[in-house]
């Protein structure tokens, strides 16, 4: 027999608040630091309170082209300092609102194949829900 679902899980009560962020004009070294120490996979962009991108480990192995293009390690270091975030941050996104319920938040990242919406209330972003997110909650329940 199945058991009574629980009441709808709602995004915020899943969801990252104050996520770790950048500016758009920050330097990709400076990212990739903060995403590689903190094991961090996505981004959002924020230029005062307004997510205007995110950046992905996908972004960061894309900008990686120059390592593979046969620069030394010092040498590619020193060419993604040269780079800012908005030049390669994804500034088509795909948001979701606080109250919308778990199961949306995750048909939507099925369906868009990614594995985090940004969460925003009105304009302002709020925090993040991520693959994880679900899969910890899913797991656990």
């Amino acid at each position: 027999m199945a058991q009574k679902s629980k009441t709808s899980v709602i995004v915020k009560e899943l969801m990252m608040k104050s996520p770790a962020t950048l500016d758009q004009n920050e330097t990709l070294d400076l990212a990739e630091d903060i995403m590689h120490l903190g094991r961090i996979r996505h981004m959002p962009v924020v230029d005062e309170g307004r997510l205007v991108g995110i950046v992905s480990q996908r972004d960061l192995f894309r900008s990686a082209l120059v390592t593979a293009l046969g620069f030394g390690r010092k040498t590619s270091r020193t060419l993604i300092k040269s780079i800012r975030v908005k030049e390669i941050m994804t500034k088509k996104l795909i948001t979701i609102a606080p109250d919308v319920n778990i199961k949306e938040a995750a048909r939507q990242m099925v369906e868009k194949q990614i594995g985090c919406l940004p969460v925003v209330e009105g304009d302002r972003f709020i925090g993040i829900i991520t693959e994880t997110d679900i899969l910890r909650y899913v797991a656990e329940n």
